[in-house]
């Protein structure tokens, strides 16, 4: 398994509990153009929590993603979960080559990896010498089942895609924080402690950034799908028409205050816990900007009430926003999927970092 080294010409694929993310990038000139997207949906239950249980049903919406998109390439990259990943920074002898490196982390395998080595993909990168010591070097060790790679690979390639690499949910994320935290003042972009709420569709996630890394992480158990399925269960709509309905509108007087209120309120509510769980646990300085992803971040009033609830201003995250952008691509539609698609193009830079 390759985690560190990349190519160009990726795509980058995300696979989560409701949707498949295909995004295709290259470099032009000092930013990035978007060479093709699409957005499928899954069927419930194809995907829980993070992990593929029907893999059939993912192969047929990543090939109709790939029908939709008419990539250039396919080499594709996608992330294993953060939960199934195992990080850690190593201290080993500066003077070690990758073989020694490699040969050391199996030897120690026990000491790092809480599974056995049989059933491990493992990679690594030097991350330069140790800070205190000269004779020492930090290396980044990661790992994590072998069947959560296969899996992963297995839906590529029976999709028509070819798998150029594996990576983690946490690198992609990184890499797509280090575009969008353009969108703040130039003076708060490389120091400032900024969060991260991503409202997937059974789970939001907060993350709290600094200097450019994950340094906090929480997940809660509340997503958009709860007001998708009370939306389609009140009103008789389908699960596409209900999902429509609510980033736009158009629905009875009664949905504002018997559903979009309440779910926006809890949602807000848990965001204020987790930014006070952070501020317990790290002492650091107040959040000023939160960054708000994920499908259904588009609910109306939902980033007004989170920035009342987390005393902070909210951004919308945009990884294309300073992007350009080819011309068969409708830049309405990539607008509103754009917050949605923070993994997919967090690998698809790989290709043209």
């Amino acid at each position: 398994m390759r985690l560190m080294a990349s190519s160009k010409g990726l795509i980058g694929v995300d696979i989560t509990s409701a949707t498949v993310k295909l995004m295709e990038l290259r470099r032009a000139g000092a930013t990035y153009q978007v060479e093709s997207y699409a957005v499928r949906p899954l069927r419930e239950g194809a995907v829980v929590e993070r992990r593929i249980h029907d893999m059939g049903e993912v192969v047929d919406a990543l090939s109709r993603a790939v029908q939709q998109a008419k990539p250039h390439t396919r080499k594709a990259v996608v992330a294993v979960p953060t939960s199934a990943a195992i990080t850690k920074t190593l201290t080993l002898p500066a003077s070690l080559s990758d073989e020694e490196i490699e040969y050391r982390i199996q030897v120690d395998s026990d000491k790092h990896i809480p599974f056995p080595f049989s059933e491990v993909a493992f990679d690594f990168q030097r991350l330069g010498l140790n800070a205190r010591y000269a004779d020492q070097q930090d290396v980044l060790l990661v790992a994590c089942r072998q069947q959560d790679v296969n899996q992963r690979t297995e839906a590529l390639f029976k999709a028509g895609l070819s798998p150029a690499a594996v990576d983690v949910e946490t690198f992609a994320l990184e890499r797509s924080f280090s575009v969008i935290q353009k969108q703040l003042p130039t003076d708060l972009q490389d120091n400032e402690t900024i969060a991260l709420v991503d409202v997937g569709a059974t789970m939001n996630t907060f993350h709290v950034f600094r200097s450019g890394r994950i340094v906090y992480s929480r997940d809660t158990l509340f997503g958009g799908k709860q007001l998708t399925e009370e939306i389609k269960s009140r009103y008789g709509l389908s699960v596409e028409e209900a999902g429509l309905a609510k980033k736009r509108g158009g629905l009875p007087d009664d949905y504002k205050k018997m559903l979009l209120d309440p779910f926006v309120d809890t949602i807000a509510q848990q965001v204020g816990r987790s930014l006070q769980l952070f501020y317990t646990a790290a002492r650091k300085s107040d959040i000023r900007y939160v960054f708000l992803a994920g499908g259904s971040s588009l609910v109306p009033g939902l980033a007004n009430r989170i920035s009342e609830e987390c005393s902070a201003k909210v951004l919308m995250a945009n990884p294309m926003l300073n992007m350009e952008v080819v011309g068969r691509i409708d830049l309405e539609t990539l607008s509103a999927d754009a917050p949605a698609m923070l993994t997919s193009c967090g690998l698809a830079m790989r290709s043209v970092s």
